[in-house]
């Protein structure tokens, strides 16, 4: 414990010189090495012996990471480092998960690193994870550099000589500067594109301990040729002591990757919308510490001692015990009761915290990931978007019911923990639906209710989250209030799609309001008189009033949302979620007397004219879609092609490379539950698959009718379709 209080007053000290500070985050594939890599730069501080480092996965700290060995969430360390120039550097490090079903905490981890090491397993290449996270470090200008990882495999297993491994090197090189070419910010592509002569690229063995660069070969004096003979000898120790990875990689995350005063002054545009002259937007691009405090949470991590713990970045100004912040999205403010730094699985509290560090703030209460937090009212920073959604649910009880309002405060702080998670909670029933990015996604959770929060609970299998939409433009429809008084005209029509597309790219989202609203809708395509009278947003609906002088309208404005957004929380069809639908009312008739124009009154009349001219518009449900990767030895090809196309599986590529083939296709969720065990079957476990999400796409019409039928039995209704007429009567 004395070491780490050590490495803490050094991180308390180096913290205050904004330009000795580097954020930075591991990313890569799923079993590329991050984590062992990080035990290495962890072990430099002295935190944990070198001899462990590559075995202790001390980041590893949570016992689903220890049992499964992945990485399941984002974690945090800070560490000083004295670099061969005689400098210390502060070192706020993420080590982010590689499996798709995590990809969330890499998105929030991004917006508060200003960095990144990407990682890639030498033989493997560059896989479908490396370039969602390389795309996603990209768009928040997060600046890369390249490790190539397990190098001693291309000698091992691929007998690669000297000059094939430099090709391989150079084809890895090749695919990270095409997407930085492809998605790298305009004014930066060929200040950050990777380059040997630069020194923005290593080589090495995370689980060896060691690395060459170009800076490392003329300062070691090691060549190419050197590094690979001792290698083939399987000189490890040597090649330890001549380039060892912590140095080599934090030297080259100390010279490429930018100080905090540097990036803020690119990367504030980009996350912060509002005015760059005002006191708040000046202080964040200077990185200025004695500005007003400007913080946004990346994670909440729930201590059961001291309750949530909101993990971000602190922009600008002084944080420190007493501080009172303002909650952008509560309207509020609170004073923080303390300041911490990570250390791994432990907080260490600090007596303040400087701007550009990355910190955890205790005694906040309902923080969310993605709050905005300030002194004094400021615009809120952008909202995070995730890159992928919920596609897999599953109904979730407490087995006692006595247990039933713990579950419930159980859910709801996992909830906060972790936002790729949707919980839908019926009080009435007792019985909860849970949304995640996959079945392993859902598998901790419940891991972590049953044994972590002691709530013992029993799950159904799992279920396939559909969305509702519609394929043209619906009639002109009345409805009228159960009581006869209130009349509404209305109908639907599709969402432009380049306004779905602004939606999915988070461009725009139910956050934004007013004028800014407005002028991203017209930006991406929606007619300007229609972006003008934007009643409502909910998630990529658009409800628009197109009434002229309706009287009493404003004063059941709020009943009038609230239908619209039932309706398009539970479509007609299947009650499953509806998308890319706009409703536009056209004219209503409201009774002068509040009596009788209550909810009773006015939702059904809104909600059901909804329903029939959806339906009339042609209703149809959309699955969501996997891309799925599978890498098979060639003599099991073809039965691994029978077994995806069996599951309504499109092949959408195939290369072959040596002895390996390596198949692309697009496949439905609800066609992959119980692959893992047939892919082993079919390729005699022989086979490695990765899947991401792909977004959702139209149900074949031969399966729309079984699909509804067994939606509506699951959920308790009747297991025919209604009509328009049956809205309608």
């Amino acid at each position: 414990m004395a070491r780490k209080e050590v490495v803490v007053e050094d991180v308390a000290r180096l913290m205050r010189s904004t330009k000795n500070i580097r954020n930075m985050g591991i990313v890569a594939h799923v079993d590329h090495g991050k984590t062992t890599l990080s035990d290495s730069l962890v072990a430099r501080a002295g935190l944990i012996s070198k001899e462990l480092a590559g075995e202790q996965r001390v980041l590893d700290y949570d016992p689903q990471e220890m049992a499964r060995g992945i990485t399941i969430k984002a974690a945090n360390i800070s560490l000083g480092f004295t670099h061969t120039d005689g400098e210390e550097y502060l070192i706020n490090l993420i080590d982010t998960p590689g499996h798709v079903d995590f990809g969330g905490h890499v998105t929030r981890a991004m917006r508060a690193v200003d960095g990144a090491v990407i990682v890639v397993d030498s033989v493997e290449g560059i896989m479908p994870q490396t370039e969602t996270v390389l795309r996603q470090a990209l768009k928040e200008k997060v600046r890369p550099v390249l490790f190539i990882n397990k190098i001693d495999r291309l000698m091992n297993e691929l007998k690669l000589d000297n000059k094939g491994m430099q090709e391989r090197f150079l084809k890895v090189m090749a695919g990270v500067n095409k997407l930085i070419d492809n998605y790298g910010p305009e004014e930066f592509k060929k200040d950050w594109t990777i380059d040997v002569a630069k020194g923005n690229v290593a080589f090495g063995s995370g689980f060896h301990k060691w690395a060459i660069s170009a800076p490392t070969m003329k300062k070691f004096n090691i060549s190419f040729k050197d590094m690979y003979d001792m290698c083939v000898a399987g000189d490890h120790k040597q090649l330890q002591t001549k380039a060892p990875l912590d140095e080599v990689i934090l030297g080259m995350v100390v010279e490429h990757l930018p100080s905090p005063d540097v990036s803020q002054r690119y990367r504030i545009p980009v996350i912060w919308h509002g005015d760059q002259e005002s006191v708040h937007g000046k202080a964040m691009l200077n990185a200025d510490p004695t500005g007003p405090a400007t913080f946004m949470i990346t994670a909440i991590q729930v201590d059961p001692h001291a309750g949530d713990v909101a993990v971000g970045r602190l922009y600008s100004g002084t944080l420190k015990k007493g501080t009172e912040l303002y909650l952008a999205s509560q309207f509020k403010s609170e004073k923080i009761q303390g300041v911490a730094v990570y250390m791994g699985p432990d907080r260490v509290l600090v007596e303040e915290a400087k701007p550009g560090n990355i910190v955890a703030l205790v005694g906040l209460k309902e923080q969310y990931a993605g709050e905005t937090l300030s002194e004094g009212e400021m615009t809120p920073f952008e909202k995070i978007k995730h890159h992928s959604a919920p596609v897999v649910t599953k109904s979730i009880e407490a087995k006692n019911p006595r247990d039933l309002a713990k579950l419930v405060d159980v859910l709801r702080k996992i909830g906060k923990e972790d936002p790729t998670l949707f919980v839908e909670i019926n009080h009435q029933t007792g019985e909860h639906l849970m949304s995640g990015m996959g079945e392993l996604h859902l598998e901790i959770i419940e891991y972590k209710i049953k044994n972590e929060r002691g709530v013992d609970i029993q799950t159904s299998p799992p279920i396939v989250v559909y969305h509702e939409t519609i394929t043209g433009t619906g009639p002109e429809l009345e409805g009228k209030s159960p009581n006869k008084h209130n009349k509404f005209k209305m109908y639907v029509e599709p969402l432009e799609p380049s306004v779905v597309q602004a939606f999915a790219e988070g461009k725009i989202d139910s956050s934004v309001k007013g004028k800014d609203l407005q002028e991203r809708l017209i930006e991406a395509g929606l007619p300007r008189e229609q972006a003008r009278k934007i009643m409502k947003v909910h998630e990529d609906n658009l409800f628009i009033d197109g009434t002229k002088g309706v009287q009493y309208l404003q004063d059941i404005r709020e009943l009038v949302v609230d239908a619209f957004t039932q309706a398009m929380s539970q479509g007609p069809q299947a009650k499953e979620k509806v998308v890319a639908v706009k409703v536009i009312l056209t004219d209503a008739n409201i009774h002068v007397d509040p009596a009788h124009r209550g909810p009773a009154q006015i939702i059904p009349a809104i909600r059901r004219p909804i329903y029939a001219s959806m339906l009339q518009a042609g209703c149809v449900l959309q699955e969501p879609k996997q891309k799925l990767f599978v890498s098979t030895p060639a003599d099991y090809m073809s039965s691994v092609i029978n077994l995806i196309q069996g599951r309504r599986g499109q092949i959408l590529d195939m290369q072959q490379e040596g002895e390996a083939v390596a198949i692309s296709a697009k496949v439905p969720v609800s066609s992959m539950f119980g692959f893992a065990s047939d892919i082993r079957g079919a390729s005699q476990g022989r086979a490695a698959w990765y899947y991401e999400y792909a977004g959702y796409e139209k149900l074949p019409n031969n399966l729309l009718g079984p699909t509804i039928a067994a939606i509506r039995k699951r959920k308790g209704e009747p297991e025919t379709v209604p009509t328009a007429k049956d809205f309608m009567d």
